[in-house]
């Protein structure tokens, strides 16, 4: 077999054999074939498309390119829970230890955020203490007995994906729906999990801009993990504008627990009942959706949720005492209000240049070696559909260095939309569907 071959059988539209792709992905990530040549691969893939055959195989192949983790001494359907990214998401901070006091064993490695979307491990970082870095034997004797871990992904789960996703990132073969259905799903596969629940966003703050191209990954996805045995559901979400009101590490991290303690902002409460009642109904513990909700609501109003999301922190080392006192996670010098300079109502919220501003501030990094400021961030005064009178206050920025607040400012105001006229209400949608099959 040779690697010129398979190039050309691709360029010609042929179809790989399970033998070829394992071929390519073992020899790729072993250092045999060089990068020019699955550069050319890929190349072919984005013009004549792989098969969902193709796509599942080439899927396996990835997450047997290091470690599988059998989390079977754990007792109970395991679940993970991945959201394709977006702007002030925190829901992992909520739904994993509210699913975690439904009884669910809920198993998650995240990542950090780059570009304008946040990531789930920064988010932790902010808390004093916490450690984010657990053996495999630590990983799972938590989850057996608190029923959740979050940890960072490791670089012995994947690497073919790795590897890989560095090379497509460098050869404009990025946007591309097996390619990026069979990277996901690749390292949910290699974690371990029973059960998968997806959240597919689309919008102007998403990866998938386009709502059908965020249905064709969602239907690819599930298609993926049914094929391959695994419990899969995805919910396809907006992103049109930010998640909540707070966009930032420690910002996000307040707000999630608000919402754990009853008090949360509509939008992050309503999707993470919606994803959680899922993940329960997943796991067996319920029969339906609705049984679901009512579920996570009781252990939101009965306190069981936030107690489990303190367990949990205590269980990685991280102080509790910040969440009763929020002063004790990092804190930003400058706060500064953006007034409106128009009244009306907002009509949209451009997520995307959210997000921008939130990084501008220091709250994301532009390069993966970046640092970023824990403190930094967003506070949103003002959602789409809301009236706003000018000289109201439509965000306050979190900042330690003043020179980057002008700039960030500029931004965020360009990002409300504010017109006179009421907007529709039924243009704001959350949960667009759901794709179980």
């Amino acid at each position: 077999m040779q690697m010129y071959d398979l190039i050309k059988k691709k360029r010609d539209g042929g179809e790989h054999s399970t033998e070829e792709i394992n071929y390519i992905i073992e020899n790729y990530t072993s250092g045999i074939i060089p990068d020019y040549q699955v550069s050319a691969w890929l190349m072919a893939v984005c013009f004549n498309g792989l098969s969902h055959k193709e796509t599942v195989d080439l899927t396996m192949a990835m997450a047997r390119s290091g470690d599988m983790l059998d989390l079977g001494e754990i007792p109970g359907i395991k679940v993970d829970k991945h959201s394709t990214g977006g702007v002030g998401d925190k829901t992992t901070l909520v739904l994993a230890p509210l699913v975690a006091a439904a009884g669910v064993p809920i198993v998650k490695m995240s990542g950090r955020g780059l570009g304008h979307t946040g990531g789930t491990i920064d988010k932790l970082e902010s808390i004093p203490g916490f450690n984010p870095y657990l053996e495999k034997h630590e990983f799972i004797k938590q989850v057996k007995e608190i029923n959740i871990a979050i940890i960072a992904q490791t670089a012995e789960l994947a690497p073919a994906d790795k590897k890989l996703y560095a090379l497509r990132d460098a050869t404009a073969t990025v946007d591309n729906i097996p390619l990026i259905s069979s990277s996901i799903m690749s390292k949910k596969i290699a974690s371990g999990a029973d059960a998968i629940v997806l959240d597919v966003k689309t919008g102007r703050g998403a990866f998938m801009q386009n709502l059908k191209d965020a249905y064709e990954l969602a239907r690819t996805m599930v298609e993926i993990g049914k094929q391959v045995g695994r419990r899969t559901v995805a919910l396809i979400t907006d992103m049109n504008q930010p998640l909540g009101f707070a966009v930032g590490n420690a910002l996000e991290v307040i707000e999630a627990l608000e919402t754990l303690k009853g008090n949360g902002p509509n939008d992050l409460r309503a999707l993470c009942l919606e994803l959680g009642a899922h993940i329960v109904e997943q796991a067996g513990v319920v029969k339906n959706t609705e049984e679901g909700k009512a579920l996570l609501k009781k252990l939101i109003d009965d306190g069981s949720a936030i107690y489990k999301f303190e367990e949990f922190v205590r269980a990685q080392n991280g102080s509790t005492s910040f969440i009763e006192n929020y002063d004790e996670l990092p804190q930003a010098k400058i706060k500064e209000p953006v007034l409106s300079e128009s009244s009306g109502y907002v009509h949209s919220i451009l997520a995307d240049e959210v997000g921008k501003a939130a990084m501008q501030l220091g709250a994301g990094r532009s390069k993966k070696e970046d640092d970023i400021d824990h403190a930094a961030g967003i506070m949103l005064g003002k959602k789409s559909g809301d009236m706003v009178e000018k000289g109201e206050v439509l965000a306050v920025l979190y900042a330690n260095d003043r020179e980057k607040i002008e700039l960030a400012k500029k931004r965020l105001i360009f990002s409300f939309e504010i017109k006179p006229e009421k907007p529709v209400e039924e243009r704001f949608k959350l949960i667009y569907d759901v794709i179980d099959r």
